[in-house]
């Protein structure tokens, strides 16, 4: 049986997330649903992460075993005519028996958006968090350098994330946009802990919105502690832009696991 590696793009906001749940519809339901059709039979897919309820994806990417030699256009044209407008396959290949869209993941984009104008945006509602007062673009990036590197980010981790440890690297996070209009956070880290990019961005806007300075986050950082970030983001800002992969899976940290094992999403 052929595995295929699907890259999706989703508008979470009718969703309760990826994952089945039965409280309501989710992005894997709608997918598995939709290859049911296409294939005649219920395959089981998997993805290189969870995104909550809300969350939208332009790079999301699953992958299963097809019971049957489709062409691939079938995975795309084929298929995104049974999803719901608001699911689109983008691209489909073939991959090595062994590949796990998970633990072969080398790291992640996200984008997080802001509309910072002065009165809300009925266009940018379900896209964008809506923060009315001024932000301080340059100072917000100021602070953001504090977080580069490799830490542990318990500080920025939801209270009930289950990953064994909090330690991961941010690769880049570039505060891009104008005061005024709109402003985004773009991080790229080898992985996530469960709303971790959404309590960096609402940190962030702490300091973009002067009530904190930016050395302010490098003691929250050091703390470790979740109470003293910012609030949590809404969920409707952020975006899984990328997944990057290699030929292989990573290589093991010094502490004897990868972080991807226990991403959260």
């Amino acid at each position: 049986m052929p595995r295929l590696k699907l890259t999706l793009e989703y508008e979470g906001t009718r969703y309760v997330g990826w994952q089945v749940q039965p409280n309501g519809p989710s992005i894997q339901s709608v997918l598995e649903s939709g290859l049911e059709r296409l294939l005649g039979v219920r395959v089981s897919v998997a993805s290189a992460g969870r995104t909550d309820a809300g969350v939208h994806a332009s790079g999301q990417v699953a992958c299963f075993d097809a019971p049957r030699v489709l062409p691939m256009k079938a995975y795309v044209m084929g298929l995104n005519g049974l999803l719901p407008p608001d699911v689109a396959v983008v691209d489909a290949v073939e991959v090595a028996e062994d590949f796990d869209p998970r633990r072969w993941s080398r790291g992640k984009r996200y984008r997080y958006r802001v509309s910072n104008r002065r009165t809300r945006s009925p266009l940018r509602r379900m896209t964008h968090w809506e923060v009315f007062a001024p932000l301080d673009v340059e100072a917000m990036r100021q602070a953001a350098t504090h977080l580069l590197g490799r830490h542990d980010f318990s500080a920025f981790r939801a209270a009930d994330c289950q990953a064994k440890h909090a330690v991961r690297e941010i690769r880049s996070l570039a505060v891009d946009g104008t005061s005024g209009d709109a402003v985004s956070f773009v991080v790229e880290g080898t992985a996530f802990l469960k709303h971790m990019v959404r309590n960096l961005a609402g940190t962030l806007v702490e300091v973009g919105k002067g009530r904190r300075p930016a050395s302010w986050v490098a003691e929250v950082l050091a703390s470790k502690e979740r109470k003293r970030a910012g609030p949590t983001a809404p969920a409707q800002g952020l975006v899984l832009e990328e997944v990057f992969y290699g030929d292989g899976p990573p290589a093991r940290t010094p502490g004897g696991t990868t972080d991807v094992e226990e991403d959260e999403g």
